[in-house]
């Protein structure tokens, strides 16, 4: 099977720079939402028809199976087909897509492709209560004759409901010739698709239908209120399946997931997360309100307090983070791991039982078990050029306000001393503090403003 995907067009009600087909839907391009669709058909040509903003469409999207041809100028969904007609296999049928229709589901597609066969025109149609603005699907006899749009249609078939998605399949040799005589004789000059339906009824090939498991199926983008009213479609069919795994979510239309979201058993979502990328929570993890968490793995029974930050961070089980935590790249946490308020952690490791409650910055980091890191504790992995490793080992106590100057290592049961400003290992089992000399400056007074 080929599938061409149009995505040519330049959206003018978006007000935007950027081709439509590119505007976000739960953090990927809308034409990304149609493509991975596409893919769970496993077709042998995968074709994407692109126009308006230049190379921006293949520069994005570019990957092994897709081809690319360019429509310049856009006269049309019959024209846009036309530019992938060449690269067409003609052994197989076609299916056409639209790259601003994101959410038609593959149990959908493939009901189409079912019924159609190798033989048939078949288009994807849905009963719609008020079909305004719409074309009509006429029948005869309960047959496919004719598609009218609504600025043609007469009074009977503007009281029809059945209406014309633009998804169709045809057989691809057909389907060469029904586009080779399209004709652009009408008010826009434009060479439309749907005018093929005719061609196959003079044929004498049988036009057949199968229509979606859901109406937002078909629903396109056109605008930025579409955009958003389709982002909370999505969202809440996400909400919904995450609800019927026994996910505990607060308020299902307060979550965005822009990727994969795995839960096991007992998860809970409070209000106002969002979750990016592959993110998974295994059993009984517990996010309380308004985290980010992006491509990062959670341990079972961790409890994640509000407005904490992950990006590719691996947490392990029985971990309480947050609130107001930052997980930054390259951060593995061992079990029973307590990161706490305004406490940020980068390319480091930190091993179970360990403590960083309040304040504190680590990066670049192998962290011990046990370890205890102090209020204000920072290491300072950063010269201005390179970064070095800062090495804790087990059951360190490290006082507040200290920082470690990489490169350095802290020896097993050692000390800090609050304060401390370390450049020099400390060795095992001792205390050490570097503080200056305290002194008290006598007859000194506070400047006073000058008038």
């Amino acid at each position: 099977m080929n599938i061409v995907i149009l995505a040519a067009g330049m959206g003018k009600r978006m007000q935007s720079a950027l081709p439509k087909v590119l505007h976000p839907l739960a953090g990927k391009p809308l034409l990304s939402h149609v493509i991975d669709t596409a893919r769970q058909l496993s077709p042998s040509r995968l074709c994407v028809i692109y126009g308006h903003g230049g190379e921006q469409v293949p520069q994005t999207l570019q990957a092994a199976d897709l081809c690319f041809a360019r429509q310049e100028p856009q006269l049309g969904t019959g024209h846009a087909v036309m530019q992938a007609v060449p690269q067409l296999d003609f052994s197989v049928p076609t299916l056409i897509l639209y790259g601003d229709v994101p959410l038609t589901t593959a149990a959908s597609l493939r009901r189409l492709l079912a019924i159609a066969d190798n033989d048939k025109l078949g288009i994807l149609t849905v009963d719609l209560a008020d079909p305004t603005g719409y074309g009509r699907i006429v029948r005869e006899d309960g047959k496919i004759r004719a598609i009218v749009e609504q600025k043609d249609a007469n009074e009977a078939q503007r009281a029809i409901h059945e209406v014309n998605t633009g998804i169709m399949v045809a057989p691809t040799g057909l389907l060469k010739n029904w586009l080779a005589n399209l004709s652009n004789n009408n008010a826009q000059g434009e060479y439309y698709l749907t005018d093929i339906v005719a061609a196959t009824v003079r044929d004498g090939v049988e036009v057949v239908s199968a229509q979606p498991d859901h109406v937002w199926e078909t629903h396109g983008v056109n605008s930025k209120v579409q955009l958003a009213e389709l982002e909370r479609t999505h969202q809440r069919n996400i909400a919904h399946a995450l609800l019927e795994q026994g996910v505990t979510l607060a308020d299902p239309a307060r979550i965005d997931v822009r990727g994969a979201l795995t839960c096991g058993r007992d998860v809970s979502i409070d209000v106002g997360c969002i979750f990016e990328g592959d993110v998974v929570l295994a059993d009984g993890v517990r996010v309380d309100a308004y985290c980010v968490i992006r491509d990062t793995r959670i341990g079972a029974q961790t409890h994640i307090r509000p407005y904490s930050h992950f990006e590719q961070a691996v947490v392990g089980p029985e971990c309480i983070i947050g609130p107001y935590a930052r997980l930054r790249p390259g951060t593995v946490l061992a079990e029973d791991v307590h990161i706490g308020n305004f406490v940020e952690v980068k390319n480091s490791e930190i091993a179970a039982h360990s403590k960083a409650n309040h304040l504190t910055y680590v990066g670049d980091s192998t962290v011990g078990s046990r370890v205890n890191l102090g209020a204000g504790t920072i290491t300072c992995n950063y010269d201005g050029v390179n970064k070095s490793r800062t090495v804790i080992e087990d059951d360190v106590f490290v006082g507040s306000a200290t920082q470690l100057v990489a490169p350095i290592r802290v020896g097993k049961g050692a000390t800090l001393g609050a304060g401390t400003t370390l450049t020099k290992d400390a060795p095992a089992d001792k205390l050490t503090v570097a503080r200056a000399k305290q002194v008290t400056v006598e007859n000194w007074k506070r400047p006073v403003k000058k008038k």
